[in-house]
């Protein structure tokens, strides 16, 4: 597969059409679009981010943007959005999730999310949920150093895993694990990504996961 950043619509459409005139298997073409094609693409339509989002009511709306962002992703050539996030913004010192979560209310940030992921699926793009186990709860940018969350599973729980269960039970395609450790699920240090303990116990075992499993970009 293969994930392309930033650029214009014809760019993408060029280069996917021709990495797929070169390859003997359909390549994957996954999209990092969290606010819609506009966060990659200069000239593609914008929405707003999810915080904006997060006051709407009714989930309908969210299952309608879905089904559009899809169907502009699948002009494009793409067929995997990383998105939706999943996390509960809970830390208000969060340096990296901020208006990227739909808001602080578990229920409420599922339920919206689960609409967009089944809007965007019945678009013909599989949605992914991020970032798990949940990156809301910190202060620290994993694209930076290690960041730790220091939840019991009870807390794990009845906070961060609510939304990543609604999204598991509604039957969606894919999750990615976050670079997050939890000293209190795996003491070995390793982050959600690395740990058989959380990817396998947790979100398979735990929540029943059948999908796709990503982890956050390792660059």
């Amino acid at each position: 597969g293969l994930l392309f950043s930033k650029g214009s619509l014809a760019d993408y459409v060029d280069m996917i059409n021709y990495a797929q005139s070169l390859s003997s298997v359909p390549l994957m073409i996954t999209f990092d679009g969290e606010w819609g094609p506009a966060m990659r693409v200069a000239d593609a339509d914008a929405f707003p981010r999810n915080m904006a989002l997060g006051a709407i009511s009714d989930p309908r709306l969210l299952y309608d943007y879905g089904r559009e962002t899809a169907r502009e992703l699948r002009a494009m050539g793409v067929h995997v959005n990383f998105a939706p996030v999943l996390d509960v913004n809970s830390n208000p010192s969060n340096p990296v999730i901020g208006t990227r979560s739909y808001g602080e209310d578990p229920v409420m940030t599922g339920r919206l999310g689960v609409a967009y992921s089944l809007g965007l699926e019945d678009g013909g793009v599989m949605a992914v949920a991020k970032h798990f186990p949940g990156h809301g709860d910190t202060s620290t940018d994993s694209h930076k150093t290690v960041t730790t969350v220091t939840h019991d599973f009870e807390r794990l729980d009845s906070v961060d895993l609510v939304p990543f269960k609604a999204f598991v039970d509604a039957g969606c395609s894919g999750v990615m694990t976050g670079h997050i450790v939890l000293p209190e699920i795996d003491e070995s240090g390793r982050p959600a990504s690395l740990s058989a303990m959380i990817t396998t116990g947790l979100l398979r075992d735990h929540l029943g996961f059948k999908g796709l499993i990503f982890t956050d970009a390792l660059a």
